[in-house]
């Protein structure tokens, strides 16, 4: 069944409530352990019709901001999910408390449990209402975003649509597209200051609700996460100022030599190579059939997953007036599908969308016949392994792409991918400083951010940009707004990454068979077990990153960009 044929009805919060709360009971009052199991998966089967009809609705509303129906319906959504999640708080009370638990254990495993006993630390009816401000608050930056109508070069461009512009080989034009770019945002500044100064003051008055000294731990808890805290999140971040800070300025010494200039300014960073950067060398068809083609001959398992994509059409990939920022990938249970949504505007990034994103799509395919909700999906840091890691398990093909250029991507692509560890820990100590700081005002949280900005990416050069000058850089990063704590996942996952790049370049069959099981695992463990099962190093413990890096940058340096 094609996407477009997903039926959507609104569901009734009044008629879910009821049946929940009798299936619950129902579940509590069990006299046995096969007579719990099959309420427990009734109960699932009520949670999946919900999350089809969130997820339909979510993927139609950002495909199309401005279609009233499903803005309406978006706002709806809004307003109960908290509704929804209230109530499978309940579920996890009654499953943490069974009478059967050594039998339940043992046929769906202890992860389970772990997840059940954090997720009920992040709920009380008592927060109901501040978490329908939240959601509110998380469309309103959607929306803003999606709003921007920016006139450049004679067309009016929405932000994903500037980014080609941004990085021109004329100077002046990538100077002007990103000025243009960041005037959006500066224009904007009070809107953004203000949507996420309620989000912090309502996410610190939730967490205190729920008996949490402030939202760091509760972020955490949202997150899933059993086997590790903001302590050693702060020794990895320790990790990334030692081992990487350097390789980063060291990196964007050679960028700027590259290019030939005095000095790289911010404009400057989105441009790679003189003679342009890797572009692939068709529209957005010839991508598709390109992507058709390596999934084909990459494994028999992509091969299967990538045809039901395109038979379903279960991608929404070009950027268009009215679309929401971004790409993601997301999964609707009933249909057991997952859904790629991206914005090609004509960079490598159309090519990133069919292998990092396709990596997500392809996990969540691999692993969408679990029974329990929990174990289709992982938690995100080991969600992004998967989509980091195929975008190096897809390198053989990258030529079919970019022809001549493959050699810039390849290059580019490695590089860029250590340049981004240093920002996306930037990202997570700021966001552990403002909630730790909740009362800190708009201007402080910005000095903050340019203080964290200096430590990680002391090269940056802003030049006469007020906004950016002044810590604006983090208004655009989604993530900050919708998904706090998210961002250090990517980070994590690419330290495991760059390992698999490195076995496929050992053992190419022994790694895919590793990233294999990965998947097949999906959320049916831990990150930290993820990890250990899928063979690779954990990014926490001291020395990780440090050995990885060496390998990376023998590849670099035996690479002569200058002449590229």
């Amino acid at each position: 069944m094609k996407f477009s044929e997903y039926s959507y009805k609104r569901p009734d919060m009044n008629v879910f409530e009821q049946e929940m709360k009798s299936l619950i009971e129902r579940f509590e009052n069990a006299l046995n352990v096969d007579e719990q199991d099959r309420v427990m998966e009734e109960i699932n089967a009520l949670r999946r019709d919900f999350e089809t009809m969130d997820n339909i609705v979510s993927v139609r509303h950002t495909i199309n901001t401005e279609d009233s129906f499903y803005e309406e319906e978006n706002d709806y959504m809004d307003e109960v999910r908290p509704v929804y999640e209230g109530l499978v708080n309940q579920y996890y009370k009654a499953l943490s408390n069974t009478k059967f638990k050594e039998e339940m254990v043992d046929k769906w495993g202890q992860y389970i449990f772990d997840i059940a006993e954090v997720k009920l630390k992040t709920f009380s009816d008592e927060v109901l209402e501040d978490l329908k401000l939240e959601n509110k608050l998380a469309s309103q930056y959607t929306k803003l975003r999606a709003s921007a109508k920016i006139m450049f070069e004679g067309q009016e461009l929405n932000l994903p649509q500037m980014e080609p512009f941004m990085e021109d080989k004329d100077r002046n034009i990538r100077k002007k597209a990103h000025e243009a770019f960041w005037k959006f945002f500066e224009e904007n500044e009070e809107k953004f200051d203000s949507i996420y100064d309620q989000m912090v003051k309502v996410r610190h008055n939730i967490a205190k609700k729920l008996g949490f000294e402030n939202f760091v731990e509760l972020g955490y808890a949202r997150l899933t996460r059993t086997d590790y805290d903001a302590k050693m999140a702060a020794n990895y971040r320790k990790q990334v100022y030692e081992d990487l800070v350097p390789v980063y300025e060291k990196l964007r010494i050679r960028q700027k030599e590259r290019l030939g200039l005095d000095s790289l300014r911010y404009y400057d960073e989105g441009l790679d190579y003189l003679s342009g950067n890797a572009t692939p060398k068709g529209d957005p068809k010839w991508i598709m059939a390109q992507g058709e083609k390596m999934y084909n001959e990459l494994s028999k398992d992509t091969k299967e997953f990538f045809d039901y994509m395109i038979d379903n059409e279960l991608m929404d990939l070009e950027a268009k007036s009215g679309k929401a920022g971004g790409g993601y990938c997301t999964f609707i249970p009933n249909y057991k599908s997952p859904f790629i949504f991206s914005n090609f505007n004509g960079t490598s990034g159309d090519v990133d969308v069919l292998t990092h994103e396709a990596g997500h799509a392809f996990q969540v395919y691999k692993s969408r016949n679990y029974k329990l909700p929990e174990y289709v999906w992982p938690t995100l840091e080991a969600c992004e392994i998967h989509s980091m890691s195929m975008e190096f398990f897809a390198w053989p093909w990258m030529e079919d792409f970019f022809k001549e250029d493959v050699e810039k991507y390849k290059f580019t692509h490695l590089s860029s991918s250590m340049l981004f560890i240093p920002y996306g820990v930037t990202v997570d100590e700021f966001q552990h400083w403002v909630y730790e700081n909740s009362d800190a005002s708009p201007k402080e949280r910005k000095d903050k951010w340019r203080e964290i900005e200096k430590k990680y990416l002391s090269s940056k050069d802003y030049e006469d940009n007020d906004v950016l000058n002044r810590g604006g850089f983090w208004f655009k990063q989604g993530h900050i707004f919708s998904n706090p704590f998210y961002y250090i996942d990517y980070t994590l996952a690419q330290v495991c990454a760059f390992q698999f790049w490195v076995k496929s370049i050992e053992d190419r069959e022994k790694a895919w068979a590793d990233y294999l099981r990965l998947c097949e695992a999906g959320g049916s463990d831990s990150f930290l077990n993820l990890v250990k099962l899928a063979g690779l190093d954990n990014p926490f413990e001291d020395g990780s990153i440090k050995k990885v890096v060496p390998k990376l940058e023998e590849y670099l340096d035996s690479v002569d960009d200058k002449k590229m």
